[in-house]
C-alpha cells in the first residue's frame, strides 16, 4: 500500500540518512547498541517528575532479573494497591534496554497514573531463543507473586512493550491463559507476530525505513538458534491458533514498518476471538516512532493515547 510519511517524519528520516548511520547488520551486536542508544538519546523528550525510579531484581529460573520501577507522583490505588504496566522494550531481541526506553516509561507511568517496571531481559546473540521468553514470563510472574511487597494490585497488572517488546508481552499473555499470572491488558506497540514475513509490508519499498527489510533478518538470524526457531508460537505468537480468553489489547500499527500487516492481523484476530481490541494506527510514521518525542510530536499523541487506554483497565 502506498505509504506517505508527515513531514515530520520524513525529515527524521531524512536526517537519519543524512548523517550516515551504518546499518546495525554491519555492526557487532555492542557496536549496533551503543549506536542505538546514542540515537535514542539525541530523540529523547522531555520527561516528567516522578516519585521515585528505583532499581529492584526478579528472580527467575537462571538467575537475577534487573528491573527499573517508576512511580508517578499522582497513581491510582483501590486499598493502596496500584495498578502496573510489566514493559518489555524493543530493539529486536539484539539492542535496546532500560536506558533505551526510559523516558517511554517515564511518561506512560505519569499519564497513566500506574506503576511501570521495565524488565532488563537477556540479549541475543549471548542468549539465544527462548531465553528473552523465559525472562519475560519470569519477570511478569515474580511481579504477580509478590504484589503485596510492591503495592500492586494483582487485578490489575498489565504486560506491554514495542517490536520485539510487544511480541514477548504478547507471548507473556497467552503464556498467562494458562499458567498465570491474571493479565488485566496487553498493549502491543508495532509488535512482531510472525517470522514467516510473508506479509506484504516485508517486501513494499516504503516499509523499508529505520527498520529495514535486511536487519529484521539480522535480528532474526542473531535471535534464533536455527530458522525453525521461527515456528515455534513463543516466537511467533500469530501461530496459535485460539486466541479465546485473551486480555483486552491495544494494538499500534505504523504505515512505514515491515511488521505493519502482521500487527493488523494479530488486532483483527483477537477481535475475531471476542477479544476487547483498541487498534490505532499512524498511517504516516515509520516503524520505531515512539520513543522519538522530541522530534516527532506523534510520538507524544500516541503515548497519550496509551496511557488514557491503560486508565480505563480498573
Amino acid at each position: 500500500m502506498p505509504v506517505t510519511l508527515d513531514p515530520d517524519a520524513a525529515a527524521v528520516l531524512q536526517a537519519f540518512r543524512d548523517a550516515g548511520r551504518p546499518p546495525y547488520e554491519t555492526l557487532t551486536p555492542p557496536e549496533a547498541r551503543a549506536l542505538y542508544l546514542r540515537g535514542c538519546e539525541v530523540a529523547r523528550p522531555e520527561t516528567p517528575e516522578l516519585a521515585s525510579v528505583r532499581a529492584l531484581d526478579a528472580t527467575g529460573p537462571n538467575g537475577a532479573i534487573p528491573l527499573r520501577v517508576y512511580r508517578p507522583r499522582t497513581l491510582r490505588e483501590k486499598d493502596g494497591r496500584a495498578a502496573c504496566l510489566v514493559f518489555y522494550h524493543g530493539g529486536g531481541w539484539v539492542i535496546g534496554d532500560l536506558d533505551s526506553h526510559d523516558a517511554v516509561c517515564r511518561i506512560l507511568a505519569d499519564e497513566g497514573q500506574l506503576l511501570v517496571i521495565a524488565v532488563d531481559y537477556r540479549l541475543s546473540p549471548e542468549h539465544k531463543f527462548p531465553t528473552a521468553v523465559n525472562d519475560a514470563i519470569a519477570a511478569a510472574q515474580w511481579i504477580a507473586a509478590n504484589a503485596d511487597s510492591l503495592g500492586i494490585d494483582p487485578k490489575r497488572l498489565m504486560v506491554g512493550g514495542d517490536s520485539a517488546g510487544g511480541n514477548l508481552a504478547a507471548v507473556v499473555a497467552l503464556n498467562a491463559r494458562q499458567h498465570g499470572p491474571a493479565i488485566a491488558g496487553q498493549m502491543l506497540i508495532y509488535p512482531g507476530t510472525d517470522f514467516r514475513m510473508s506479509h506484504p509490508s516485508h517486501s513494499e519499498p516504503e516499509t523499508s525505513c529505520l527498520l529495514t527489510h535486511s536487519v529484521i533478518r539480522w535480528f532474526r538470524d542473531q535471535y534464533f538458534n536455527t530458522l525453525a526457531d521461527g515456528e515455534d508460537w513463543r516466537a511467533s505468537p500469530s501461530r496459535v491458533e485460539d486466541f479465546k480468553g485473551l486480555p483486552p489489547a491495544y494494538v499500534l500499527t505504523a504505515g512505514a514498518d515491515p511488521l505493519r500487516d502482521e500487527g493488523d492481523e494479530y488486532a483483527a484476530r483477537l477481535k475475531d476471538a471476542g477479544v476487547a481490541v483498541t487498534h490505532v494506527t499512524y498511517p504516516d510514521q515509520f516503524h520505531g516512532f515512539i520513543t522519538m518525542g522530541k522530534l516527532l510530536p506523534k510520538a507524544g499523541v500516541a503515548l497519550t493515547a496509551i496511557a488514557a487506554w491503560l486508565r480505563t483497565l480498573d
